[in-house]
């Protein structure tokens, strides 16, 4: 397919709009090492080439010269997980240079966009279209194939994760082959690979369905923790996206609640989205929380202080635009999925063990839903699904409080996810995970001579 006119422009942006810190890259045949870090900052590696291949035929030749060369090699994104599934001491491939959208199908309402295309350019793209993806996870910086390959998910009672709504996508092999997977084409590899963490090959390019654009009006309510315990089926039941917040150290929450509507658009007045978003949500935010690591005392004062500071808002705008918000504040992170009907015990248990215990923590619980799907390692794989999501200001301690919360999370069957902090292994994993043997084998048969194992690989899937 080639590329439209829209994914001329957006190779072009996509180049200008780069994430996080900047890193050296290189072409094709690579360049001198230097060190590669996540956007937290916690995980690093040192790869001994750099490349950024411009299609997937120098995609495959960098695959082939790195297995012939006895080396590793790894596609990164934005560097927005946190966990080490990208990290390498081989070949680190960069994802700059496939950055096109290729084909906007409106008859069969799909978009191909090339690995390395962020989410904030695809979303807009779309937009000036006039077609929307249908969910979206609370931020847009990574890249398509990032956000698919570690599980990037939003909030839905209907609709599942980023990967969910894929069609098809590009899969470079070991060996240098290029697969077109789709239920249709190497259907075994499409059912699989959708959530692929980057065992089986390197993505190349990614087929979402998309849709006719739509508005969706956001309601925004600050409810007590115990209203929300009470309601917690009823909300998830009577909206189409629900999610909360929870305020350690205090009985607060915020609730979000959006569903599509007739209209008119009423986006937010550009100053309060200012206030809430940037100033609030960022700047006073991230002042308060280097204030809690300096003296954690005050955290649950300051934790007080946040929760009454919240008021209602209500907008209506293009999905994107009240699906994401900006996040500035560095933070680490872990998020477990777990069965829905677990949802409301395990959160009481989370809130009762920072209350009975001596934890400081400034940032609030996420609390997110999605639908079961059919995809072999996403975290909602055959079950309806709550995500309950903690993080801790970057640099602060957050061993004890994670390992806390991994407690609970995995005393129901819960599953980490794919790019986040956790502790599990390929036997506990293989217990959550139904068709984890699935997976797996296609790995052995795809990957034998492991061109794509790094340390975090090893633990989750095995040798």
């Amino acid at each position: 397919m080639g590329r439209t006119r829209a994914g001329l422009t957006g190779r072009s942006s996509a180049r200008r709009a780069r994430t996080g810190p900047r890193r050296p890259t290189g072409t094709a045949t690579g360049t001198a090492p230097a060190t590669w870090r996540n956007w937290a900052g916690n995980v690093s590696a040192v790869p001994r080439r750099v490349v950024a291949p411009a299609s997937a035929e120098e995609l495959a030749q960098v695959l082939r010269t790195a297995a012939a060369d006895g080396l590793t090699a790894k596609a990164v994104g934005s560097g927005h997980s946190f966990t080490a599934a990208a990290a390498t001491g081989g070949v680190l491939i960069r994802p700059e240079g496939l950055s096109a959208i290729r084909a906007i199908d409106r008859e069969a309402g799909t978009v191909t966009a090339e690995a390395g295309v962020p989410l904030h350019q695809l979303n807009a793209v779309l937009a000036a279209e006039g077609l929307s993806l249908t969910n979206m996870g609370d931020i847009m910086v990574q890249t398509v194939a990032g956000a698919i390959s570690t599980g990037t998910h939003g909030t839905g009672r209907d609709s599942g994760s980023i990967a969910a709504q894929i069609t098809a996508f590009e899969l470079v092999t070991a060996d240098g082959s290029v697969l077109t997977c789709s239920a249709r084409e190497n259907a075994e590899v499409f059912a699989a690979g959708r959530i692929g963490l980057g065992a089986l090959g390197v993505v190349s390019a990614v087929t979402f369905a998309v849709e006719p654009v739509f508005l969706l009006t956001a309601r925004e309510e600050p409810m007590r923790f115990d209203r929300v315990m009470a309601e917690f089926d009823r909300l998830v039941e009577e909206n189409e996206h629900f999610e909360f917040y929870w305020f350690p150290h205090t009985d607060g929450c915020n609730t979000k609640r959006n569903n599509r509507s007739q209209g008119p658009a009423a986006p937010l007045p550009t100053v309060r989205g200012w206030i809430d978003d940037e100033l609030l949500s960022n700047g006073v935010f991230q002042a308060a929380c280097a204030v809690g690591r300096a003296a954690p005392a005050v955290i649950p004062r300051i934790a007080q202080l946040s929760s009454r500071a919240l008021s209602a808002r209500t907008y209506t705008d293009v999905p994107y635009k009240v699906f994401t918000s900006p996040r500035r504040v560095r933070f680490v992170e872990m998020e477990y999925a777990i069965p829905r009907e677990a949802a409301v015990a395990a959160i009481r248990e989370l809130k009762a063990t920072v209350e009975r215990s001596d934890l400081r923590v400034s940032f609030p619980v996420e609390v997110r839903v999605a639908p079961a799907d059919d995809i072999a390692l996403s975290t909602a794989s055959g079950r309806d699904s709550a995500y309950v999501a903690v993080h801790m200001y970057r640099g602060s301690r957050y061993q004890e409080y994670f390992t806390a919360v991994e407690k609970i999370m995995t005393s129901v069957g819960g599953r980490p996810h794919w790019g986040k902090m956790h502790t599990r292994d390929a036997a506990y994993l293989e217990s959550v995970y139904p068709r984890f043997g699935e997976f797996t084998a296609l790995r052995d048969r795809l990957d034998p001579d492991r061109l794509f194992a790094n340390d975090y690989l090893r633990r989750v899937l095995g040798s």
